[in-house]
């Protein structure tokens, strides 16, 4: 009987020493799993310049000399979408007219971590953009090449587009830095009887407010350095369907909006 009770004695010792190796390990593996929350570098471009305004009085004077300087403004988000339009017609009387209309749209993203960085999503919007830009019912003589010297990346999507009123000129500019993604959507056209624009000229004036546009969202941000600490708690960035570009404002003329991208209102 005595050994019965020794032994009985010395199996309890043990069960209660292996109980609190159990807790001891448990313990340490919740410390170590909110050690290893999953982060994001942060994004670099905190904010975004007024839609309207990213453009100088000279270059819309250029692009849409008819046109409002103010602009009309689209769908906005401070610090994460804007956009802005202007519509310009220049009547000659019995010769026609030329209309021009010109679109700016802005969309930043912000890093979060199920989406990924800022500048990755950014990125896949902007080849999203071009591939839109390329595939607009209709078009002829589409053809796209790169911009050089704006932003991280650049593409001019232009092409030819029929419609009643004439023959349109369409040059969309898609270009990205950093975490904002600035889309330039800009058209013209002869109307009744008036011969058609160069579309040599209208890439060249695109072009020219693309990098106004680009210059002055790095303006807005300053030096545009993020700081290097990742964040786990950014904000979402906005869905594809949030684009400004695709809830842009109507122009003068309803059908004088040949892109993909700036053709659908808000």
């Amino acid at each position: 009987m005595l050994i019965a009770a020794g032994c009985s004695s010395d199996s309890g010792d043990s069960g209660s020493g292996s109980g609190g190796d159990k807790a001891a390990g448990a313990g340490a593996t919740v410390s170590a799993s909110a050690s290893a929350a999953p982060t994001v570098q942060a994004a670099a471009y905190k904010s975004l310049p007024e839609s309207c305004a990213v453009l100088s009085s000279k270059t819309l004077k250029s692009l849409v000399p008819e046109a409002s300087k103010s602009g009309k403004r689209g769908t906005s988000e401070a610090g994460t979408r804007g956009s802005c339009s202007w519509s310009s017609l220049d009547n000659n009387g019995v010769k026609g007219s030329q209309f021009r209309w010109l679109n700016v749209s802005l969309l930043r993203f912000e890093s979060d971590t199920s989406r990924g960085t800022g500048e990755a999503q950014a990125a896949k919007y902007y080849e999203q953009q071009i591939q839109d830009a390329q595939s607009v019912a209709g078009a002829k003589n589409t053809k796209s090449q790169p911009v050089s010297g704006t932003g991280d990346a650049a593409t001019l999507v232009r092409y030819d587009l029929k419609k009643k009123e004439g023959a349109f000129k369409q040059q969309t500019v898609v270009s990205r830095v950093e975490n904002v993604v600035v889309t330039i959507d800009y058209n013209g056209a002869g109307l009744a009887g008036d011969k058609a624009p160069s579309a040599d000229s209208l890439v060249k004036l695109a072009e020219r407010a693309t990098k106004e546009a680009v210059t002055a969202v790095a303006a807005a941000n300053g030096e545009g350095a993020a700081s290097p600490a990742p964040s786990g708690s950014a904000s979402k960035a906005p869905s594809k369907s949030a684009s400004p570009s695709a809830s842009a404002s109507k122009s003068a003329s309803k059908s004088a909006s040949p892109s993909k991208s700036a053709a659908k209102s808000g």
